[in-house]
């Protein structure tokens, strides 16, 4: 049986898991993340150098014991990345979770520097089309498997033939759900909570943004939790707002976050990511990260035991926020 992200938690296994989003493109908008990647490869960013440098960084993880890896149709290479991973290293679907998540189509064309890097669309044909996408490049079923930032303005919680086809995904075994974007993730998760198609409602997994900058979504997923949900946290370091580079603008890491760091003798994106572990309702926490050196930080959050109430005088109205995030170069 394929291990749900809440099943390899309960069996033992860390509670930090590894995203992709920044390892299967050349181009994304963590503070940062175009140096990272040429110092990682030479500064050639070739589609064979950024897979070699994805199974090193999933072998590295893979070692420190981490056993949950997030991909998306939409960034760019990392399905079939971590597909071709999976299938040289023999690692057989009980022994790990992989989740994706389809409604982005990656449009760069390998540029860091394209005008647009993905087009959003959830429709039918879409979900059609990215399905047997994401079966071929992964070589197997993702055991979880989400609507890429789904909002009420795509009006995709109400399409009734997405939420049927969805249905038949989760009688499958698939684990299906969303993960959310902006400042109304809150009010798109409840909304989610409620849906139903025949009477019952096709989502058992949530992806969301929680982070010191941002909590706001806090409460519904924790209520997503109550309700039986794996529940996923991305963006724990603000793509990399909560790390030693700091906020963008120049500003330096915020000071409780610094003093908290020091306490402790780590770097601030492990304080970040301890502080998202800390949520009573969070399953697996996904680390962002592009560099082995980045890794090894952020799984020293494992290990922590942080002040909560100091880093509480963080959070920004989720406007604010997203405005920020939205000014983010993808580099």
């Amino acid at each position: 049986m394929t291990l749900s992200p809440s099943d390899a938690f309960r069996r033992g296994a860390p509670r930090l898991g590894l995203g992709l989003a920044a390892l299967g493109r050349p181009g994304y908008l963590n503070l940062g993340h175009g140096a990272d990647l040429g110092k990682e490869t030479g500064t050639e960013k070739s589609v064979d150098a950024l897979r070699e440098h994805t199974w090193a960084m999933l072998d590295e993880a893979w070692a420190a014991g981490v056993r949950v890896f997030d991909a998306a149709r939409s960034y760019g290479r990392a399905e079939e990345f971590l597909g071709g991973w999976l299938g040289a290293r023999g690692h057989t679907p009980g022994t790990l979770t992989v989740g994706s998540k389809w409604g982005y189509t990656y449009v760069a064309d390998w540029r860091s520097d394209a005008p647009v890097h993905e087009v959003k669309d959830h429709s039918l044909a879409t979900l059609e089309r990215q399905w047997p996408e994401t079966l071929q490049a992964l070589g197997r079923a993702p055991a979880l498997y989400l609507i890429h930032s789904a909002t009420l303005d795509t009006g995709v919680l109400d399409d009734e033939r997405v939420l049927a086809r969805l249905t038949e995904l989760a009688a499958r075994g698939v684990r299906v759900g969303l993960s959310t974007s902006g400042p109304r993730q809150a009010e798109t998760l409840r909304r989610a909570l409620e849906t139903r198609t025949g009477g019952v409602c096709p989502f058992q997994a949530v992806q969301a943004t929680w982070n010191l900058l941002d909590p706001s979504a806090g409460a519904a997923l924790a209520e997503a939790h109550a309700a039986g949900w794996t529940v996923v946290v991305k963006e724990g370091v603000a793509n990399g707002r909560l790390s030693a580079r700091g906020l963008t603008g120049g500003r330096d890491v915020p000071a409780p976050l610094a003093a908290e760091a020091g306490r402790l003798g780590v770097t601030p994106d492990a304080v970040a990511l301890a502080a998202a572990l800390r949520q009573p309702w969070a399953d697996v926490v996904l680390s962002g990260a592009s560099t082995p050196e980045q890794l090894r930080e952020n799984l020293r959050a494992l290990e922590l035991d942080v002040d909560l109430s100091a880093l509480g005088t963080l959070a920004q109205p989720p406007e604010t926020y997203w405005q920020e995030r939205s000014a983010l170069a993808w580099t």
